[in-house]
């Protein structure tokens, strides 16, 4: 006698076998709830000059981490296009190398397109405009003073004779080339002179690491002729401390 199948109820199976009736119970596997979203406080520095009677605040802004990037800067991306079209900050290359995007975030100096989000969704992200520089509007640092003075150092190569400039290639050897390592690759962001306390409180005179590394970057440099005279623009004794 061939064997038979047949439901008896939710769950069970009946099977009849040479006149035996055998009940198999079997789970049935429910749908697995959808998870909940990963919502993340943004809490960013608001300050627009063009409105009257704006004063310094923090803004707070909500962000799904499932539908967005793992960087701040996507955040602050998200945020602009999707939320707040008037959040003005600075951002370029979102790839480390331009410097464009350095502000303030949770207390230490850094590239927003470098830095990652804190997925710890009970703690809110602080982003401030890098310290102790005048602010252009909300995340955007006026960078004036410090191109100023990265200007005042002269930050390309000098030859004693002009004439000869760009009629040949100026060679070095492997050792020389390699003593620039670690200062060409500066990519002029301002995070570590806006994070210096003496910077803070003399900017005006004081260069600061960033520009000061570039003035000894071109002072080691082989081929350029003008060492001597790029360290006496640097005897003030406000420039250098």
């Amino acid at each position: 006698m061939s064997a038979a199948c047949f439901a008896l109820s939710k769950n069970v199976l009946a099977f009849r076998n040479a006149g035996a009736i055998m009940l198999v119970r079997y789970a049935q596997t429910a749908a697995a709830p959808a998870p909940e979203p990963r919502i993340k406080k943004f809490q960013i520095y608001r300050w627009d000059p063009d409105t009257p009677g704006d004063k310094p605040r923090m803004q707070t802004y909500e962000i799904n981490l499932d539908t967005c990037g793992p960087m701040v800067l996507d955040a602050l991306i998200k945020i602009k296009n999707e939320m707040d079209p008037t959040l003005t900050f600075r951002r370029s290359c979102r790839e480390g190398i331009c410097g464009s995007c350095a502000m303030n975030i949770n207390g230490g100096n850094t590239l927003a397109c470098l830095n990652k989000i804190d997925t710890n969704t009970s703690k809110p992200t602080k982003i401030y405009p890098l310290p102790h520089m005048y602010v252009v509007k909300d995340l955007v640092p006026d960078m004036s003073n410090f191109y100023a003075q990265y200007k005042s150092i002269e930050p390309y190569l000098k030859k004693k004779d002009e004439s000869q400039e760009g009629k040949n290639q100026y060679y070095q050897s492997v050792e020389d080339r390699q003593k620039l390592d670690g200062l060409y690759e500066c990519i002029l962001c301002a995070c570590c002179s806006t994070s210096c306390p003496s910077y803070w409180w003399n900017g005006d005179k004081y260069l600061g690491p960033a520009v000061l590394m570039q003035a000894y970057r071109w002072m080691i440099d082989s081929r350029d002729e003008f060492t001597e005279e790029r360290l006496s623009k640097l005897q003030d004794p406000f420039s250098l401390y």
